[in-house]
């Protein structure tokens, strides 16, 4: 597939580049949600749980309760990486969206 940017206009090309960068983050996103899926695999093949062996969810608890520091990402749309959402907290417009679409929050996994 040949595309012939030289002769594309700024608008074209600017869709053209959004079209580009929701596709290399919706990539990386199903990479890496599948390394994730394989190393739970792995870990319970094994006889563990991933957070286990990663030492995951075993961060300093403050005087309230709540784990320090920011949290990592649990979600994260489909077509924009940048858009995550820890699993904790108000559910994001897009998160919302993706389920009315018709997605569950298992599909929305990081």
């Amino acid at each position: 597939m040949e595309i012939d940017i030289d002769n594309m206009s700024l608008d074209d090309l600017r869709a053209l580049k959004t079209r580009v960068d929701r596709a290399i983050a919706s990539f990386d996103a199903r990479r890496r949600k599948e390394a994730l899926a394989a190393a739970e695999r792995a870990a319970r093949e094994l006889g563990f749980n991933l957070s286990e062996l990663t030492g995951a969810g075993r961060g300093r608890r403050t005087a309230g309760g709540a784990a320090g520091g920011e949290r990592a990402a649990k979600y994260v749309h489909p077509a924009d990486a940048t858009q995550t959402w820890s699993g904790r907290g108000r559910r994001p417009r897009w998160v919302t969206e993706q389920l009315e679409a018709g997605r569950s929050l298992d599909d929305l996994l990081a």
